[in-house]
């Protein structure tokens, strides 16, 4: 005797579980309760769930037009907003343009006037000619002739080592062209006989200052970008003599060598450089008639 069941019976019992299974599908009491909700005439779960998602889609339908059309409001009025101020800047501009032009028809004006009423008299034509060395002295006038151009420009950028190349270009501190550079530049013509100096079209005149702010180099308070042209007008063979010979400028050299800078000059047969900004008035006196002849208004003098 083993103990063991016959497998006939084991196999019995597994077949009538599974046609229990497969010939009830549906728990008796959930038919029930279906039959019963049918007799009722309840909608089904599905019909009130649908009904439900629809006004859920309609809410969010609504609630999406809403925030569009703010949406499209709020971009509206932005460009109403910048186009105002494109306006005003323009106008504002034009303005600006006005004045300008006629701030130089004024002093066209003015110098006209003074030059006749010098021109009338020995001392108004001694005045004359102290104001018009007083003007070149300060800048004050244009002043076209041979001269020395002097470049200096940052280092060329490197690209990161990037194999997908997405690398930025990037330009080492070093390789930039600071004040210092341009203020050694300066000094060595103003050291080597120039008569007049202008950067970038910026003229240079007593007051004028040079300097770094951030990322750009300021001359006379605005902003001139690289490449760095330096205008000096004089006899150029003797500008590039003693420029050459200045221990700064050699440094310089130097300098360009060990981090890339460009930094080479030419003689030029004709320079161009415009007047600087007048000069702020802050006070003014009358000057008797010696005064004005240069002589010593003392007694005795």
């Amino acid at each position: 005797m083993t103990g063991r069941r016959p497998a006939g019976g084991v196999r019995s019992l597994g077949a009538s579980l599974l046609d229990d299974v497969l010939a009830e599908t549906l728990d008796p009491a959930y038919a029930q309760a279906a039959a019963a909700r049918d007799a009722r005439g309840e909608p089904p779960r599905r019909r009130r769930g649908r009904v439900l998602i629809a006004l859920t889609m309609a809410v969010a339908g609504l609630l999406a037009a809403v925030t569009y059309d703010q949406a499209a409001d709020r971009a509206q009025g932005r460009q109403e907003i910048r186009a105002a101020l494109v306006r005003d800047i323009q106008q504002a501009s034009s303005v600006s343009d006005e004045l300008v032009d006629q701030l130089a028809e004024f002093r066209t004006e003015v110098s006209r006037t003074s030059d006749e009423l010098l021109d009338a008299t020995v001392v108004g034509q001694r005045a004359r000619d102290a104001l018009a060395r007083a003007e070149q002295g300060t800048a004050a006038v244009a002043v076209t002739g041979p001269g020395l151009l002097v470049t200096l420009a940052n280092a060329e950028a490197e690209a990161d080592d990037d194999l997908v190349g997405g690398g930025s270009a990037v330009v080492d501190p070093l390789g930039r062209v600071q004040d210092g550079d341009l203020q050694r530049v300066v000094n060595a013509l103003w050291a080597a006989g120039a008569e007049a100096i202008s950067i970038n079209g910026q003229r240079l005149g007593p007051t004028s200052a040079i300097r770094f702010a951030g990322e750009a180099v300021l001359v006379n308070f605005r902003p001139v970008t690289d490449p760095y042209e330096i205008s000096a007008v004089g006899d150029p063979d003797e500008l590039a003599n003693a420029f050459l010979l200045n221990p700064q400028v050699q440094a310089l050299a130097e300098d360009s060598l060990n981090f890339g800078l460009r930094f080479d000059f030419a003689k030029e047969d004709e320079l161009s450089l415009p007047a600087a900004s007048p000069p702020e008035l802050r006070s003014a006196e009358p000057v008797g008639p010696r005064a004005a002849t240069g002589a010593d208004p003392t007694p005795g003098g």
